[in-house]
């Protein structure tokens, strides 16, 4: 299974937690913010609010939590949220990549180049690690009663590039350009994803000893738990070994 993937198994299995289980709330809260303001409160007309919505689900969000949301987004004054994204290094020469969703740009540059700065790392320049990174579409679909072979096929023909079960879950990926092809297939199969997103994937990947590993884990957990940040992206390899000093 590749980094990335076991990453993601980590951070589900974290997920669990009432604190991480907030944070993930927010985090989708913001995406069907943006997804609302850019596209109206309609999800069949609405693309990325229909994934926004689907996250939602996976994340086991109430339904009335999801509803209020939406029509809270439709609001004239609701809050209005900026995208954006920080590229920098930490110890070394590991590549971080940040995704963010603010309503205050100083203090979310401010807090992510403080986070650099103390644990020895540097803000770049935003589109300096671009070259280092593919955006790939991941898919997180739990197994439940889908048969894995002919599922398999039918997500390869609506251009799943690799599938991968592991631990009850299908990680399925897909180039960039084929993110919204595969996911009306799932509609029309009826499967809701866990979780459906884009990501940026490493090229290649860094393997460090055990301690320093670690301590960039703790770096990347700490860009996570910003208020600010949706996602971190990161080249660092993810071993065995090293998943099984984090759990």
């Amino acid at each position: 299974m590749s980094g990335h993937n076991k990453w993601s198994t980590i951070k589900r299995k974290k997920g669990a937690a009432d604190a991480k289980r907030s944070k993930i709330f927010s985090k989708v809260i913001k995406e069907i913010t943006v997804a609302v303001k850019e596209g109206g409160p309609d999800p069949e007309g609405n693309p990325r609010l229909r994934v926004a919505v689907a996250n939602a689900k996976g994340a086991n969000m109430p339904k009335d939590t999801l509803s209020r949301a939406i029509n809270k987004a439709s609001e004239k004054d609701g809050a209005n949220f900026t995208e954006t994204t920080y590229e920098g290094y930490a110890p070394n020469g590991i590549a971080i990549y940040i995704e963010c969703t603010t309503d205050n740009l100083q203090r979310t540059v401010s807090n992510v180049r403080s986070i650099f700065n103390k644990y020895g790392g540097n803000l770049s320049t935003n589109g300096s690690l671009n070259f280092m990174f593919d955006r790939k579409g991941i898919f997180s679909i739990p197994k439940g009663e889908l048969d894995d072979e002919e599922f398999e096929m039918e997500l390869i023909d609506a251009g799943a590039e690799d599938i991968v079960l592991e631990e009850g879950i299908f990680t399925v990926t897909t180039e960039m350009e084929d993110f919204g092809a595969m996911m009306k297939k799932l509609e029309e199969m009826k499967i809701e994803p866990e979780n459906a997103e884009l990501q940026r994937i490493p090229k290649e990947t860094m393997k460090l000893e055990m301690g320093s590993a670690k301590k960039i884990m703790r770096i990347i957990e700490l860009f996570e738990e910003e208020d600010d940040v949706q996602n971190v992206f990161h080249n660092l390899e993810i071993t065995d070994e090293l998943i099984a000093e984090l759990e």
